[in-house]
């Protein structure tokens, strides 16, 4: 019988999944970006509901923004790291020699795999109860209804109270290759002669680094 796994908690019955979990996309065919769709749509989900009993008397708006702040790219990373994920990875040579296996984005993609690996295997309960032992650490130390709002929305809030139109976000440029991409994002002011510019593993983040340079130059002029 397959021993217990040091990341998981949990005996595999089917091995092969956690390896393909393990896998990043530079390594061959066999990877684990399925794997990663699958356990996203999980994360949110048990995310959620943890919020959703932790925090009674919260929200949608805080509850939305907790959950946004545990399942972040740089916060699975964070729980990759805890558990030594790196050095586990199966990738590519070139992958591997690039630092690969510190990335963000892809010890964040591997916790995902994880996820659907363990649900595959065993079941929606043993998959919740390994993500609750993650996330417990970074749910008890959110602060109850009052997390940050993302930087976007903070950007689009300040503007409309000031009654000015709202950003443009155009990507600018993408480069990598198709398995670790960088994109860079402007932020653009229409009425004012501002833009900000961001970098990150995906669109979504790059406009979030974006709005938060664009936020320390208003910031900035109005202090």
């Amino acid at each position: 019988m397959p021993d217990t796994d040091p990341i998981t908690g949990h005996r595999f019955s089917d091995p092969s999944l956690l390896e393909q979990a393990l896998t990043h996309r530079s390594a061959g065919s066999q990877h684990n970006e399925r794997q990663e769709f699958l356990g996203d749509a999980l994360l949110n989900c048990i995310a959620a509901e943890a919020l959703y009993r932790r925090w009674p008397r919260a929200d949608e708006g805080a509850l939305t923004r907790a959950r946004a702040a545990l399942v972040r790219e740089s916060a699975l990373a964070d729980v990759a790291r805890r558990l030594e994920l790196g050095p586990r990875l199966t990738m590519g040579p070139g992958e591997m020699k690039s630092g690969g296996h510190r990335r963000d984005s892809v010890l964040a993609d591997t916790v995902e795999a994880i996820i659907a690996a363990v649900y595959l295997d065993a079941g929606f309960v043993a998959c919740r109860d390994m993500v609750l032992r993650w996330l417990e650490p970074d749910i008890a130390a959110l602060p109850v209804g009052k997390v940050r709002k993302d930087a976007k929305t903070r950007l689009q809030e300040w503007l409309q109270g000031c009654s000015r139109p709202l950003p443009e976000y155009t990507l600018v440029d993408t480069r990598g290759a198709e398995h670790a991409k960088v994109f860079s994002v402007r932020c653009a002011l229409a009425d004012a002669d501002l833009v900000a510019l961001g970098e990150a593993g995906s669109r979504r983040r790059a406009e979030q680094e974006a709005a938060e340079a664009m936020l320390a130059q208003l910031e900035k002029r109005h202090e």
